[in-house]
């Protein structure tokens, strides 16, 4: 693994790298808070994501709590760091909206809630607010 690795997207990638890692995490933005839901949502058999939600809640992502009904049962909730990571299934959503779908193809969309807009395109930008392709960064190792 590269827990070690001086690399942020190395170390991500360990976290998140699986694929049932960013659709829980997607589903937790979207709402899913309880096993049976996150389960049926995805349709993942109960050791696999009896395990990712055990390393999400290893990471920090997510924290259990009481369920907000009040039963026996608890809720999966992210955390202020999973909060942190909607730009990243934002940019994966609208990359998949450009690359993986035919024209015309129906898909989701993200919209903001108050007006039903689509969010407008994640672009990084530079210091002036300009688009700011790969080619103009550069890795700068600490």
């Amino acid at each position: 693994m590269h827990a070690d690795s001086p690399c942020p997207v190395a170390r991500t990638v360990d976290l998140l790298g699986d694929r049932w890692a960013l659709l829980i995490l997607r589903d937790a933005f979207d709402g899913v808070a309880r096993f049976s839901d996150f389960q049926r949502s995805l349709g993942a058999a109960r050791n696999i994501l009896s395990d990712r939600l055990r390393r999400l809640l290893d990471a920090g992502l997510l924290q259990q709590q009481p369920a907000a009904d009040g039963s026996a049962y608890h809720d999966y909730v992210l955390t202020a760091a999973g909060q942190d990571l909607f730009p990243v299934l934002v940019a994966l959503r609208q990359w998949g909206e450009r690359h993986c779908f035919a024209a015309g193809e129906a898909h989701s969309l993200l919209t903001e809630r108050s007006s039903g807009h689509a969010l407008p395109y994640m672009q990084p930008r530079d210091h002036d607010g300009q688009p700011l392709p790969a080619h103009a960064t550069v890795v700068r190792k600490l």
